[in-house]
């Protein structure tokens, strides 16, 4: 029977084995554009569909001023514009970055005093039938911000690390403002596109290399609220899936995000100190994982057979279910013979694998 990747990537978070471990990366233009001449392809060859991409997201306008986005001034040399989320930004032309001009809440106050536009406003939405096309190729989860980002988009990040400081019960009482208004538009986008039994995924960067961007104290007394309570909305709704991307080592408040309901963990990077292996070791059945191969290092300066070796053990940790296999962000940095090499060897290896588990 022709498995398709939905029904792959539903069976790896249900911790079942499929035809092979489904994949999900993302791709920096300069890597699509030495890819499509490599590869000789015409401009508009989709790399997700060539190399069998198995996940996609699609992303509702969350902000809670969507009708005042607009550009306040534009130069040869740069635009002020204002986004959704009511910040002033300089963002100089050609440039990756820009800078913070202003914010919408530059001093505490009080958070049930914000008025935000509605959820249900058609404008955040794409098309059914846009959802719909994708849904034929590929699996689909609607993706929204999570409490820790989106909050210090109002407050600017400076002053919201302060007051998660400073003032907790303040912080606390604002990131739920946020929270409440980010899931009233995540649950619209799953009933507008019927996506209940895929799911919702979360993109909340929380953690440096080396650890969270605040305590586990912190996070127990301000954002663990915030996570119980937006997993409860989305379980009590039905949706089946409830996935959380956060970029760098959050080993210290895992076990917390899983208690609170996560159930699947994006990108697992080794280079913050996070293993796959290790990782399906301590959860078990508890927590899949999305992810786990190294961007930063190997995938980028490993030899081949460090990069082989790499993905066989990642691999290890879901040949028989569990795992997303990619490498989150595949940048210039990566040739395209090395990402032909890895998706040579996840090929190899599962197919070799599962014939050495039968017998």
């Amino acid at each position: 029977m022709s498995i398709d990747s939905e029904q792959r990537v539903l069976a790896a978070l249900a911790f079942r084995r499929s035809d092979r471990v489904p994949l999900f990366d993302t791709y920096w233009e300069e890597f699509i554009a030495a890819w499509r001449a490599e590869k000789r392809l015409p401009a508009d060859a989709d790399i997700s569909d060539y190399y069998g991409n198995d996940l996609e997201i699609v992303i509702p306008d969350e902000t809670p001023y969507p009708s005042g986005a607009c550009t306040l001034s534009a130069s040869p040399q740069e635009e002020i514009v204002r986004t959704g989320w009511g910040v002033v930004q300089r963002v100089r032309r050609g440039a990756s970055f820009y800078e913070e001009v202003q914010v919408p809440l530059p001093e505490r106050s009080d958070p049930d005093a914000l008025a935000f536009e509605s959820p249900s406003l058609d404008r955040r939405y794409s098309g059914a039938e846009e959802v719909a096309a994708l849904m034929r190729r590929r699996c689909v989860f609607v993706k929204t911000g999570g409490p820790y980002l989106r909050t210090s988009n109002l407050r600017g990040m400076q002053a919201w690390l302060a007051d998660l400081a400073e003032d907790p019960e303040y912080a606390r009482a604002l990131a739920m403002r946020v929270t409440r208004h980010i899931t009233a538009v995540g649950l619209e986008a799953i009933r507008r596109y019927n996506l209940y039994h895929t799911g919702v995924w979360f993109y909340d960067d929380m953690g440096a290399n080396t650890g969270p961007m605040f305590s586990p104290r912190t996070f127990e007394r301000v954002l663990l609220p915030c996570y119980r309570w937006m997993c409860a909305q989305y379980r009590a709704a039905g949706v089946q899936h409830i996935l959380l991307h956060c970029d760098g080592n959050i080993a210290p408040i895992l076990d917390m995000l899983i208690d609170a309901g996560i159930q699947g963990y994006h990108p697992v990077e080794p280079k913050a100190g996070m293993d796959v292996v290790a990782l399906r070791e301590r959860y078990g059945h508890r927590l899949a994982l999305l992810g786990g191969l190294d961007n930063a290092h190997i995938l980028p300066r490993g030899t081949d057979a460090e990069v082989v070796a790499h993905v066989r053990h990642v691999l290890e940790a879901g040949a028989d279910g569990g795992l997303v296999i990619g490498g989150h962000s595949i940048g210039p940095d990566i040739s395209v013979a090395r990402y032909d090499l890895v998706q040579r060897v996840i090929g190899e290896f599962y197919h070799q694998g599962t014939k050495t588990r039968r017998n």
